[in-house]
């Protein structure tokens, strides 16, 4: 049986490239292959090593400008990459950086780093290689700002543990009194087991705020056995935990000049649309953070972390669904036959996962559409599939706020759906259940009161 004749257009980067080189990179160095035409017709491929300095691959870069190279690849192995993507990059080069995994050499050959340099060229020249996202360096400087603050942060947060379990090695229960150990109450406390204070009871007074109330509970939890050795642990602990809240605040200062000097993308009039000034009163002088966190569940940071993760020009991502599809949002569609069935979404940036996950976690308890799609789609598929539901929800608002950026997020409200049901077809389906039972059913409307 003969099918619909489907037309698949080519992408930008589907196209044959005349003169390419590409780069198989190490550590140390990277093997290159250019290919060029010949004057006697056909194809020429010269493979050379060239060292991972940063003389040799400027030096580089102007052979291939002399050469009129029009596209170069670069594979990405580590870090290694980077020395010849930006470099080559800086030169002019139209530079495209792709995943190991996309360019592995036919079975069967021999492995060897000048295969496959011209093995890479070869997928170049015939536009077979799909580019991976490397930001502008604008944002590549504030990605390393956040991502920084990222891991300090949960380093933080790991000496936040190892001083609860020392505490516990010495019979202190603060920690079950006290909802968290960042408290201003539990690092006075702290402070004065190191200083000498012993007695639970001066201890306990040092509570403040809610703590203050449960004084009885806390003179049990602090009556332990605090001695010399815990006090010298916990100073260090609580000396690093100091230089790194230190060094959290200096990349939080940086951050937000990194993120001052971005274009200004500002409306110059008032925007429609619910936010600070109320539902449909103007919006003017929004920053992109700002309109970014009107989205339930996004807080300042999160917004931050998101805009070094994917940038601002939205360009690069054709529709939301390209967008989502990269950050490993939506399931992979695996199809033989009459079999169809979804593959899994894959790791994507962890980096940009996080901060969505955490914001499809906050989202999820509130009462708003994101809240509301998250409790239906829960029922039917669980948790997880339910929370990667709701973050590429989420991602798919950010795409559509950094694309237009005029415009504002508005929330569809709780009842969204239920607006929207067709009450007929509800009746209907009802009904058809009922009569399978067994029923006959006569329906009665209500009278208005």
């Amino acid at each position: 049986m003969a099918g619909e004749v489907q037309e698949i257009l080519d992408e930008d980067h589907e196209r044959l490239v005349e003169r390419v080189c590409a780069v198989d990179v190490a550590k140390a160095s990277g093997m290159v292959c250019t290919r060029v035409p010949r004057p006697s017709g056909g194809r020429s491929s010269r493979v050379w090593q060239v060292s991972a300095t940063s003389r040799a691959v400027s030096d580089l870069a102007a052979q291939l400008v002399d050469a009129g190279v029009e596209k170069v690849t670069v594979e990405s192995t580590s870090d290694y990459w980077r020395i010849w993507f930006y470099l080559l990059e800086a030169a002019g080069l139209d530079v495209q950086l792709v995943n190991a995994r996309d360019v592995k050499n036919v079975p069967g050959r021999p492995k060897t780093d000048k295969l496959d340099a011209v093995w890479l060229a070869k997928l170049t020249e015939r536009g077979m290689l799909r580019p991976s996202f490397v930001p502008p360096p604008q944002i590549r400087r504030l990605r390393d700002y956040t991502r920084l603050r990222v891991d300090l942060t949960r380093e933080r947060t790991r000496h936040y543990q190892r001083l609860e379990k020392l505490l516990e090695d010495a019979l202190i229960k603060v920690s079950s009194i006290a909802s968290r150990m960042d408290l201003a109450s539990v690092r006075d406390m702290v402070e004065a087991l190191i200083g000498g204070e012993r007695d639970p009871r001066r201890l306990a007074g040092l509570a403040r705020g809610r703590l203050k109330s449960r004084h009885s509970e806390l003179v049990e939890a602090l009556s332990g056995r605090f001695d010399d050795h815990h006090g010298e642990l916990a100073r260090m602990l609580l000396d690093a935990i100091d230089a790194l809240n230190g060094q959290i605040d200096t990349l939080t200062t940086r951050i937000d000049e990194l993120l001052a000097t971005l274009p200004d993308d500002r409306p110059d009039g008032p925007v429609d649309g619910p936010g600070p000034a109320g539902p449909g009163g103007p919006g003017v002088g929004m920053s992109v953070v700002e309109r970014l966190d009107e989205i339930p569940g996004i807080d300042v940071r999160g917004a931050q972390i998101i805009l070094a993760e994917i940038g601002t020009d939205m360009t690069r991502f054709p529709t939301a669904g390209h967008l989502a599809s990269w950050a490993k949002l939506t399931p992979r569609t695996v199809q033989s036959g009459a079999t169809l069935r979804g593959g899994k979404t894959g790791k994507g940036n962890p980096y940009l996962k996080g901060v969505l996950g955490e914001a499809a976690t906050a989202a999820a308890k509130t009462q708003t559409f994101l809240g509301e799609r998250y409790r239906r789609i829960v029922k039917r598929r669980g948790k997880l599939k339910a929370m990667v539901a709701v973050a590429r929800s989420i991602l798919v608002i950010i795409w559509h706020l950094l694309a237009d950026p005029g415009a504002r997020f508005h929330d569809l409200g709780v009842d969204y759906h239920a607006t929207r049901t067709d009450t007929d077809r509800k009746i209907r389906n009802h009904l058809r259940q009922l009569q399978a039972l067994g029923y006959t059913v006569t329906l009665n409307p209500i009278p208005a009161a």
